[in-house]
């Protein structure tokens, strides 16, 4: 099932005669009650917490995200947890028995892609488990993902807005806000946090010409007035955004299917000059509360305590989540600091893919201080046999090496231009001294890293953790991992350090690679 090239619209009406097909019209998608939620960063989070509040009033309850970290069956969940091997198995060949028995000899395309066969899937689980609701995460975009043949969702979400797939969703923020905009739907509620104007007034045009009702989401604090402070179980202040989508997105459901207990009303204080219509400033309640707490969402502001090692997965891709991943990381680092003068090693593991800016990432996480910068495919294995989940078949292994290397090359470059500024750069005038006199900068923190490239996830983690994850234990090593002086100097240093701090992120993919080696139960 290769992926398919060609009109947006005519892959959406694709995606409605592959659903006819499998023996569902669209109309039947209405029994699933679904909460529609897209965005560029935080969606998957936002539909976690909206999932995990509505779970917690006792419905039973479907969840669509994409992509998996380990295993595909993660993709499609009933009550938060992937969906059995055997239901995965059973569903999976009746679906494609189906498509193989009405294929049209004319058609060019004769079996959908990856990504619309596990949204057909999703589809047909839901229904015949009868889920009382689904969260569906977009896929990519909004107007024309193949999610986007739902006809009738009871609310739509809209996360942070940013710049990811630009060779799909065009390149400044406002094209992807229309794009985003392409799930309203009439007379549907949807629900927005803050944005920046331009893409906020795409929105709510878009909004308009659809006829659907949209609203901006108060701050979380709005909510927290005059009770406790919410939990939230992801960390993170970019998490807090997506806690106040949820918040609105469950209440609202709850309000649409005539539920008890969805919050009481609080007075809210007159905005000036909202571009938007507020949404309803409430008393959260203990469902909604106990939701918020108890909400987990692997690959996302993730932290693992083994021993004198601590890792940081966050699956951060786009310049703005990248930003918040390094908030995220500083301030745990901050709370967690030792007093002591033992060494501690902090360690980037980083790759990054498809039409992303890696130069501009790399940049971002400079200020982290690294002691090593780690580069590596997504590969858990060098042998793709152990790989089948997170293999992508469209590159080859030399292909993901040259991305890494490059990587590698960005960095140094990174490290050199702060190790050797040019001092007559920037502009310092000394006070009330003449203006054209230029005084050079303060020098820059005397940190530089030593940067390494693996050919796979498991040989990186190997020369990480030096045999100290208590969980992580591979055979012997292969033979010449220490052979580069990086490696064996680095080697002697991680294995004496009090402590090793370990930030993986700039691909999910990745992060899931890794998770699938420290955690074996989630392959289970």
């Amino acid at each position: 099932m290769k992926s398919q090239q060609g009109d947006p619209q005519t892959k959406l009406e694709a995606m409605k005669l592959y659903l006819a097909r499998s023996g569902l019209q669209v109309e039947d998608l209405d029994q699933l009650n679904i909460i529609h939620i897209t965005g560029t960063k935080g969606k998957g989070s936002t539909c976690a917490f909206t999932e995990r509040i509505l779970r917690s009033y006792g419905l039973k309850t479907g969840f669509f995200s994409s992509p998996h970290l380990v295993q595909v069956r993660e993709r499609i969940r009933i009550n938060g947890q992937p969906v059995s091997r055997e239901l995965f198995t059973k569903h999976f060949w009746r679906l494609y028995q189906r498509l193989e028995e009405t294929k049209d000899s004319k058609s060019c395309v004769s079996m959908p892609a990856y990504f619309y066969f596990l949204t057909l899937m999703a589809f047909h689980v839901f229904l015949q488990e009868k889920v009382d609701l689904a969260v569906v995460e977009v896929g990519i975009g909004g107007a024309y993902d193949c999610t986007n043949i739902i006809r009738k969702p009871v609310v739509c979400g809209v996360s942070s807005l940013g710049i990811d797939h630009t060779s799909l969703l065009g390149d400044t923020v406002e094209k992807i806000a229309w794009q985003k905009g392409g799930i309203f739907k009439p007379g549907v509620p949807a629900f927005t946090v803050p944005q920046p104007d331009g893409p906020l007034a795409v929105l709510k045009e878009r909004a308009e010409q659809i006829s659907c009702p949209l609203y901006l989401c108060p701050q979380l604090e709005a909510l927290e007035e005059g009770g406790p402070p919410l939990t939230l179980g992801l960390e993170g202040e970019h998490q807090r955004f997506n806690a106040a989508l949820a918040l609105q997105l469950a209440r609202c459901w709850l309000q649409q299917k005539d539920h008890q207990g969805i919050g009481e009303l609080t007075a809210s204080r007159p905005s000036l000059l909202q571009p938007l219509p507020l949404a309803p400033v409430f008393q959260p309640t203990s469902h909604m509360r106990q939701g918020l707490r108890d909400t987990e969402w692997l690959g996302r502001s993730q932290m693992l305590r083994r021993g004198h090692l601590t890792w940081y997965l966050d699956g951060a891709h786009t310049s703005s989540s990248m930003q918040a991943c390094v908030r995220w990381f500083r301030q745990a680092l901050h709370r967690g600091e030792r007093r002591g003068s033992a060494p501690e090693v902090r360690v980037l593991l980083f790759n990054s893919t498809g039409d992303r800016d890696p130069a501009a990432l790399l940049k971002l996480l400079q200020p982290c201080q690294f002691d090593y910068a780690v580069f590596c495919p997504n590969l858990t294995e060098v042998s793709p046999t152990d790989n089948a989940d997170q293999q992508n078949f469209t590159v080859t292994l030399d292909q993901v090496l040259l991305r890494c290397l490059e990587h590698q090359q960005h960095w140094r470059r990174l490290d050199e231009e702060q190790a050797s500024p040019d001092l007559w750069s920037a502009p310092s005038p000394e006070p009330g001294g003449p203006a054209s006199l230029r005084l050079p900068p303060c020098p820059p923190h005397p940190h530089s890293s030593s940067s390494l490239v693996f050919s796979c996830i498991s040989h990186a983690l190997q020369w990480i953790t030096q045999g100290r994850d208590p969980v992580f234990q591979p055979p012997s090593p292969p033979r010449g991992l220490l052979a580069h002086p990086v490696a064996g100097s680095g080697a002697s240093v991680l294995r004496e350090a009090a402590a090793i701090h370990v930030l993986v992120t700039g691909s999910l993919h990745l992060v899931g690679g890794v998770l699938k080696l420290l955690e074996p139960s989630l392959s289970q």
